[in-house]
C-alpha cells in the first residue's frame, strides 16, 4: 500500500512537471515580464553598415534559451529602420526590423511562434535609456488594452564573420501593429490625415494626456508620426495608439529636442497638445482614471530593478509635477485649455520623419 501512495505520487509529480513544462513551452513572447536573453549572429557589421533608405535584409539567426534552459536557434532576416535613429551620427545602433519565417518549424515551435515582422529597440546612445522607454510602454499597458506590448531583451551581437561579440546590452522588441490590432479583435488603419477630432474621443484624450504625463510632444494623428490608428470597421472613429517614446521628458535621452515650433526649452517642458476642448468636464474621467492608477504606476518604477536608484528618485518627482497640475482647478485649467489659445503653440502639428 505505502509502495503504492510513493508510486501514485511519482507518477503525479511527474505529470505535474510536464504539465507546467507544455505551458511554459506554449508562453508567448509578450506574456512574461523577464528578462530575455537574446543572442544575434550573422554577418553583423554588413546589417549595421547599411542604412541608407532602401537598407536590404540580411539573414541572420536567433539564439535563446527556453525556461527549461535549452539553447533555441531561430533564423531570420533583419535590416535597418528608422530616421534619426538609423543615423550614424545620431546612434550607435539602428533600430531593426525582425522578419520571421512564418512557416519555418523552428519559428513554430519557438517563443516567436505566430510573428511576422517586429520592430527591434536598441541602444542609441546608451542601453539604460531604452529600459526607460520599455518603462512607458508598460504604464501604457496599465491604462487600456489598445497600446503595443513591449519586451525587454538582453542582446548580444555576434559577427560570424570577424568573430567579434559585442558585450551585452538592453534592448526592447516591440508587437507588430498587425498583432496589436488583432488582439483586440480590430484592423489597422492607415489613412492619412484623420484629424484628432475624429478619433475615438475618450481614447483619444486618454491618449493625449498620457502623452502630456511622460512630457512627449513628439507625435502627431493626422501623419500618423508615432501614432497607430486602429477600429474595428470603417463605421467606428479610429482608435488612437501612441509608440516611440525616446523623446519623452520621462525617457530624458541626451539628443531628445522639441520642435522649435513648439517653443519650448526642453524635452522636459511639458505641452499639451490635444485639441481645443473649451470646457474643462472631459478631462474630468481621464484625470480620475491617473489618480487611480497612481499607486500602480509608481510600483512599476519602484520595483524595476534594471532603472537605477537615482533616476527612480527623479522620475517619482517628474511625475509627482503631473499629479499637482491635474488635482489643481487653476493649474489644470491652463495647461489642458492651452490648444484653444490662438497665439499659443498648441494646436501645433509635428509631421516629423515617420518612425
Amino acid at each position: 500500500m505505502k509502495r503504492r501512495i510513493i508510486r501514485t505520487a511519482f507518477n503525479l509529480s511527474i505529470s505535474l512537471l510536464l504539465f507546467s513544462s507544455t505551458v511554459q513551452a506554449q508562453e508567448g513572447l509578450f506574456d512574461s515580464k523577464e528578462l530575455l536573453k537574446l543572442k544575434i549572429k550573422g554577418n553583423i557589421e554588413a546589417l549595421m553598415s547599411d542604412r541608407g533608405e532602401d537598407a536590404s535584409y540580411h539573414d541572420l539567426s536567433i539564439e535563446y534559451y527556453t525556461v527549461g534552459m535549452q539553447t533555441l536557434t531561430v533564423d531570420l532576416k533583419a535590416r535597418t529602420r528608422g530616421n534619426f535613429r538609423r543615423q550614424k551620427a545620431n546612434c550607435v545602433y539602428p533600430p531593426i526590423l525582425l522578419n520571421f519565417k512564418k512557416s519555418d518549424e523552428k519559428t513554430q515551435t519557438s517563443i516567436f511562434k505566430g510573428q511576422d515582422q517586429m520592430k527591434l529597440v536598441t541602444p542609441c546612445q546608451g542601453d539604460k535609456y531604452v529600459v526607460r522607454e520599455h518603462m512607458v510602454y508598460e504604464v501604457y499597458n496599465l491604462f487600456t488594452d489598445q497600446s503595443f506590448k513591449s519586451r525587454l531583451v538582453e542582446l548580444t551581437f555576434i559577427d560570424e564573420e570577424s568573430e567579434k561579440e559585442s558585450k551585452p546590452q538592453y534592448g526592447v522588441i516591440l508587437e507588430s501593429e498587425e498583432g496589436m490590432a488583432e488582439r483586440n479583435a480590430m484592423e489597422v488603419n492607415k489613412s492619412l490625415g484623420v484629424l484628432p477630432q475624429k478619433t475615438d474621443v475618450k481614447s483619444f484624450h486618454r491618449m493625449a494626456v498620457f502623452q502630456y504625463f511622460i512630457g512627449n510632444t513628439d507625435w502627431s494623428v493626422q501623419y500618423r508620426h508615432n501614432i497607430k490608428l486602429m477600429a474595428k470597421d470603417s463605421t467606428m472613429n479610429p482608435i488612437p495608439v501612441p509608440y516611440d517614446f525616446d523623446h519623452a521628458g520621462l525617457v530624458y535621452t541626451p539628443y531628445a529636442k522639441p520642435a522649435p515650433a513648439l517653443e519650448l526649452l526642453a524635452v522636459q517642458e511639458r505641452r499639451y497638445r490635444g485639441y481645443c476642448q473649451g470646457a474643462m468636464t472631459i478631462f474630468e474621467p481621464v484625470f480620475e482614471e491617473f489618480n487611480s492608477r497612481k499607486t500602480e504606476i509608481y510600483n512599476l518604477y519602484t520595483s524595476n530593478k534594471y532603472l537605477t536608484g537615482s533616476y527612480k528618485n527623479w522620475a517619482r518627482r517628474y511625475l509627482d509635477k503631473f499629479y499637482k497640475v491635474i488635482n489643481n482647478p487653476k493649474k489644470s485649467k491652463r495647461e489642458f485649455i492651452y490648444p484653444c489659445d490662438p497665439n499659443g503653440t498648441g494646436n501645433v502639428v509635428i509631421r516629423g520623419m515617420g518612425d
